[in-house]
């Protein structure tokens, strides 16, 4: 729906949620040359502590680590090879926690440093270890300030961008809604940039985006998520039933409060529990299993337990226990789920009925409970 921005009921629920998580960008903290641009900062941390002194919780997931260590290590242009970048992050590190340490200290708030790695959402323990240590921050009344952990992550342990990060997180401390704030003002149809551009003020389902044209990369060449890592993220928290505000960072203060700027997401599926959440979004896939289309309709549509009879192929080497993603024919992953055997013993029992199986092999291959059926 392009328009003029109302009062809907997607806008009303970020406004008036409880725990919130808002997500900023480099570009909106830091200066083109690096460096951190203080000014910034303190308007941000105030309209977080205005929603603060309003009831909310709050979690705020800030990039701008390894921006900020690139001028103090005089390096003039974002690195590309990754032990700089680590480099410039542990050096940036130390800057935006102390930046915000003092700055939400203006208004007598703990700030609490939390860094993650893509292993902490995906491995189940740790994942229930953040979880612990967020719900203690909040009730201790500090305000955590999350960051991917640029110094020691390698390229096969990354989130990819902190857009995709805040949407885990959202769902991981149970957030009512994600604020992600950026450099653009909202969702356009296309660049916003060129001329013709149009706004996107609220989407209510994937028909709402089918025309939008998003690009890959940050307009500031500071960051690294652009306007494809926001619009997927905010759909990801929409379809686990978390509404999602996206606006400009300059916006901070309207939209952490009437929540009348931007475009607003909608609540597109329901809210699921966190096992579920992290099967079907976090955890790390090792495998695949290929489903007939008996199968498909089962498992999506009746949310029945997947059979060695629905299955055609097996791809990967997992181990019972492991988690797989489950396909149809034509490759599409329809769901995830913790699978009950190991990679060697499928391929003599798929497209075999339960009865036909020797005694301890009949048994499901994904039960029910350990399925989590994914929208396309």
């Amino acid at each position: 729906m392009i328009g003029s921005v109302a009062a809907s009921p997607a806008r009303q629920a970020v406004s008036a949620a409880s725990r919130v998580v808002v997500k900023v960008g480099s570009s909106s903290l830091t200066t083109a040359a690096g460096g951190l641009d203080r000014s910034r900062l303190d308007a941000l941390v105030d309209a977080v502590a205005a929603r603060c002194a309003a009831g909310s919780q709050v979690v705020l997931v800030s990039s701008g680590a390894i921006a900020a260590g690139l001028a103090p290590l005089g390096v003039t242009r974002r690195p590309r090879d990754l032990a700089t970048q680590q480099a410039a992050a542990s050096v940036g590190q130390l800057a935006l926690a102390h930046a915000y340490a003092h700055s939400f200290g203006r208004f007598s708030l703990t700030v609490g440093q939390v860094l993650l790695t893509a292993d902490d959402v995906v491995r189940r323990s740790h994942y229930r270890n953040a979880q612990r240590t967020f719900s203690r921050l909040l009730a201790l009344g500090a305000v955590p300030v999350v960051n991917e952990n640029d110094t020691v992550a390698t390229e096969e342990i990354r989130f990819g961008d902190n857009d995709r990060l805040a949407a885990l997180v959202a769902h991981l401390v149970g957030a009512d809604a994600l604020f992600l704030l950026s450099d653009v003002d909202a969702l356009y149809d296309g660049d916003p940039r060129q001329p013709g551009a149009q706004r996107v003020t609220e989407v209510a389902g994937a028909s709402d985006v089918d025309g939008v044209r998003a690009g890959s990369v940050g307009s500031s060449g500071l960051g690294t998520g652009g306007m494809a890592s926001k619009l997927a993220a905010a759909r990801l928290a929409a379809s686990a039933g978390i509404p999602v505000l996206l606006a400009g960072a300059a916006d901070a203060a309207r939209a952490l409060s009437t929540a009348d700027v931007g475009t607003a997401f909608a609540v597109t599926g329901p809210r699921l529990s966190a096992r579920r959440f992290w099967l079907g979004h976090a955890a790390d896939a090792t495998g695949r299993l290929v489903l007939d289309d008996g199968a498909v309709a089962a498992v999506v549509g009746r949310r029945r337990s997947l059979l060695a009879a629905g299955i055609t192929g097996v791809e990967g080497a997992f181990e019972a226990g492991d988690v797989v993603e489950l396909v149809d024919l034509s490759g599409h992953v329809v769901a995830r789920g913790v699978v009950g055997f190991d990679a060697a013993e499928l391929p003599a029992l798929i497209g075999r009925k339960t009865s036909d199986l020797p005694a301890e092999q009949r048994r499901e291959v994904v039960h029910a409970d350990d399925l989590v059926p994914l929208q396309a």
